[in-house]
């Protein structure tokens, strides 16, 4: 013990010590019987910039080309709305036909919009369309929705990106495309975009009249349209040479979103480019068809198997086609599996695979190490290759 502490422990007046502990009971005796609610400055803010989920209504319903249609979304209760970065999008819950499943679409406004309490997403019918087909039927002005919070990492990031993105996209991939442009245009964020914009013909542009007017306003964002039947800027398809020539000089991002056959073919155009994968964003738009891919086990093809659901304390054996994923297998049977991306990428719908073979595209692996080592896959990119049992919701 040192000097100082000698002289103090000499000071100290030792029959006093007995007098503490009931003064410290008389003061808590006087306290209130159950603990105060304090509802801290930052949780109060996490809550609302990462709701669990939003409710939300359709305030507006915009026509757009080839019946695709814009959908403004206000709070039911009003007030602003969960904070987003353009580029990220919201899933959607969606019941139909005796089963619930999420579909995610892309926030196509600037980020100032949600200050203002209203989000917009535009949705695009198709032929063989499913749930697109259903909001644009049955979506109108009063109806009420429910969605995340804002996910996703197809952004800009300074810490991650070069300052100039060129992006492709194709169909409704344009649409986070377009948020990034009002972003720019509204200097909410900092960076410059050329956009390669590949369509048909000029009819099936979509929201072609906003881009182009963000374009001629906005000296940081230049729009290419590349028209497979000629007419546009360029003609014909998105390739290697065509990245090249609108390449910017120096460093600079890829960004690529589009249905998944553009994706595949997108794969082969980017490789002869030499881009660190880090520069590279990827956003694939719609189901994965696994029978696009080169390595798709075709011994696999035309096969069903049976699929046991462990959920929830229930057990469930439901059919799983080999060109559906393990996800749309559960929602078609009315399980509710809990999703939110359907490309991989947020891991929401991670479960643990305890008997079975899946097949994986490479372009939608995004699982941990860990989870690969200890059997986790995420049922929304997952393809069947033998029977299944899967542990939703189960550590």
């Amino acid at each position: 013990m040192s000097q100082d502490l000698m002289r103090y422990a000499a000071r100290m007046d030792l029959s006093k010590m007995g007098a503490i502990m009931p003064r410290r009971m008389a003061h808590i005796a006087q306290g209130a019987p159950v603990p105060p609610k304090l509802d801290y400055a930052a949780n109060l803010t996490a809550k609302a910039l990462h709701p669990k989920c939003q409710k939300l209504l359709v305030a507006e319903v915009i026509e757009r080309e080839g019946g695709a249609k814009s959908f403004v979304l206000r709070a039911q209760e009003g007030g602003e709305l969960a904070r987003f970065r353009a580029g990220q999008f919201l899933s959607f819950s969606l019941a139909i036909g005796g089963s619930t499943i999420t579909r995610a679409y892309s926030l196509c406004c600037p980020p100032s919009w949600a200050k203002q309490g209203k989000y917009m997403i535009t949705v695009k019918p198709s032929e063989d369309g499913f749930a697109g087909n259903w909001i644009c039927a049955n979506w109108h002005e009063g109806t009420q929705v429910t969605a995340s919070a804002p996910l996703g990492e197809f952004s800009y990031t300074r810490l991650r990106d070069a300052r100039h993105i060129l992006g492709v996209c194709g169909g409704s991939g344009v649409t986070p495309f377009c948020a990034m442009a009002c972003a720019i245009a509204e200097g909410s964020e900092d960076y410059s975009l050329t956009l390669l914009y590949g369509s048909r013909d000029s009819d099936s542009i979509l929201l072609g009249e906003e881009l182009a007017a963000l374009a001629q306003r906005c000296e940081r964002f230049t729009l290419v349209n590349v028209l497979e039947r000629g007419g546009g800027d360029e003609s014909g398809y998105i390739t290697t040479e065509l990245i090249k020539k609108y390449m910017p000089e120096g460093d600079c991002s890829l960004f690529v979103c589009g249905p998944a056959a553009m994706m595949q073919a997108m794969e082969t155009a980017i490789a002869p480019l030499g881009l660190p994968e880090r520069r590279i964003r990827r956003k694939t738009y719609g189901v994965t068809e696994a029978a696009l891919e080169a390595d798709w086990p075709q011994e696999a093809a035309g096969k069903t198997f049976s699929l046991t659901v462990k959920m929830r304390d229930q057990t469930y054996t439901v059919p799983c086609a080999s060109g559906e994923t393990v996800l749309v297998a559960m929602e078609r049977a009315g399980l509710e599996p809990p999703s939110r991306c359907r490309s991989g990428e947020c891991g929401w719908c991670r479960s643990r695979l305890s008997a079975g073979t899946v097949y994986i595209p490479a372009r939608t692996e995004h699982r941990r190490k860990a989870d690969l080592a200890y059997g986790y896959i995420h049922p929304c990119c997952s393809f069947p290759t033998s029977d299944l049992t899967l542990c939703v919701g189960c550590e």
